[in-house]
């Protein structure tokens, strides 16, 4: 019998991958493409929504080129970036503006006096999550109010609204000749527009952020047949779709209550399955949707999200000039055994997870003549170490739920230190599993399931298998338990700096 394979979109902040896999969840193909990072003021970040549609479906094309005989895959699932913003013209399918990144602050005023309204605990309330520039809601209001006409289009049916799954299915599925305009649950939760116990949009939601309803997408589970992708030249079933790090969690296989997983890219991003219960917060993780399988209730999640984790490497590597490759940092840090009483505060943007602090700023406290650049690599790794531990805690207050393990990906995985000094600070077990593209894997899952590529999702953990672990020195967990206070003093001093 011929294997059955499937294909996953990655679409990512920087790049846009097609991978296919085999039911063995083995990558057999890939193919990558980056496209232009804009940054046309400070604390703005944009993406060309045509650009990216065009490395889909250029990726996709080589890639399928690439298997023995593309007769075999048989179903496309999406993994995007999440919050990333795109409005366009039903009628022509061009983007009235480019597409405002996760990463854009430009929100900054507008959610400051969304959250000095008398009503603001409203969104809190409904969505699972408190008023932020980071996801969705504030970035369409900001384009609706800026973009000329934008509103007016809006409210007269001319314009669209969708996260980059959105806007990759719609385009596959025939953009403007009979597109199909739907979000996955998993995304729609992200936008502060969402009930995260319906899972249907807010109609209270929508008044808050005056957000037109016909300009939103319809709200589908993750794993189920949204379309065809006939852009593709073939009627391949467009079977999954799901916010990247949700994929991620899809990945490795965190299917029963208090399972977790932190992927550590530009970012750190934990998640934990909370099952098919909703968890109120009250220490600063979020309440988001992990996943639904089509005719299965929704399983949530807990979320911390970091913003600065890998960046901060990239921060010494090209601001500071301390390390010639993100690699290097390892063998520089492990030139000194701690980190000299030296602690960095990557809020070079503010602090998401558990602060939510957005006038935090970047510092570096601690500094005496004894500190060298072995200590400064140390406390950059440690960084995100205790910001990692930040927000494990505040999980565990929220949920009561124990973390028998972390489950981990991302490029950072690869720097031994770190992950030792993760499994000591959260003394937890941290473990890698062997197939690292846990993102897209999430993504091939979802739809392979859909359609029957796998029959459940103990099929999916049947695959899981263990790349490496590090388990933490109990010693070591004390000392740094005994340490932390001095992490959160920085943490304190960060958010003071940027106070007015």
């Amino acid at each position: 019998m011929a294997d059955r394979y499937v294909l996953a979109v990655d679409q990512g902040t920087t790049s846009t991958r097609s991978l296919v896999f085999d039911r063995g969840g083995r990558m057999v193909a890939v193919r990558q493409r980056e496209h232009h990072q804009y940054f046309p003021r400070p604390g703005w970040v944009e993406h060309d929504p045509m650009e990216i549609w065009a490395n889909t479906q250029r990726t996709a094309a080589q890639v399928l080129g690439d298997v023995p005989d593309a007769g075999d895959v048989v179903a496309l699932g999406i993994a995007n970036q999440r919050e990333t913003t795109v409005v366009w013209d039903r009628a022509t399918g061009r983007p009235v503006t480019r597409a405002l990144v996760w990463q854009d602050t430009r929100t900054a005023d507008l959610v400051t006096e969304l959250a000095a309204r008398p009503d603001a605990g409203l969104v809190a309330e409904r969505s699972g999550m408190a008023i932020a520039g980071y996801f969705s809601g504030p970035r369409l209001r900001w384009i609706l109010d800026h973009v000329p006409r934008a509103r007016e289009r809006a409210e007269r049916g001319e314009l669209l609204f969708g996260t980059m799954e959105t806007w990759l299915i719609w385009n596959l599925t025939g953009g403007p000749d009979g597109g199909v305009h739907v979000t996955d649950v998993t995304n729609a939760s992200r936008t502060l527009l969402m009930d995260v116990r319906s899972c249907e949009w807010d109609p209270d939601l929508l008044a808050f952020f005056d957000i037109p309803a016909q300009m939103l997408p319809e709200i589908r589970p993750s794993v189920g047949v949204l379309g065809s992708a006939t852009a593709l030249n073939r009627a391949l079933p467009i079977a999954g779709a799901l916010g990247d790090q949700q994929a991620a969690l899809f990945g490795q296989a965190c299917f029963a209550p208090g399972e977790a997983k932190c992927t550590y890219g530009t970012g750190s991003f934990l998640l934990q399955n909370t099952g098919t219960e909703l968890v109120r917060t009250r220490s600063g993780s979020i309440s988001t949707v992990a996943y639904q399988l089509a005719g299965e209730p929704v399983r949530y999640a807990l979320e911390g999200s970091v913003a600065v984790a890998g960046a901060l490497v990239q921060w010494l590597r090209d601001g500071l000039g301390l390390i010639g490759s993100a690699a290097e940092v390892e063998t520089l840090a492990r030139t000194v055994g701690d980190n000299g009483g030296c602690y960095v505060v990557p809020a070079f943007s503010g602090l998401l997870a558990p602060h939510w602090r957005g006038e935090a700023r970047g510092l570096v406290a601690g500094l005496t003549s004894y500190v060298t650049k072995g200590h400064l690599a140390r406390a950059v790794l440690e960084a995100t170490g205790w910001q990692t531990r930040d927000v494990v805690q505040a999980m565990a207050a929220d949920s009561g739920l124990s973390l028998p393990a972390l489950r981990v990906d991302g490029g950072m995985t690869t720097n031994n230190l770190l992950m030792q000094f993760v499994a000591d600070a959260l003394d937890t077990p941290v473990v890698r599993p062997m197939v690292g593209e846990t993102v897209s894997l999430g993504a091939a899952y979802a739809a392979g399931l859909a359609v029957g590529v796998w029959s459940d999702v103990e099929a999916l953990r049947r695959n899981w298998h263990r790349s490496a672990q590090w388990t933490p020195t109990p010693e070591r967990a004390r000392a740094l338990t005994a340490e932390y206070p001095r992490w959160e003093r920085a943490v304190e001093l960060s958010i003071a700096w940027g106070a007015p």
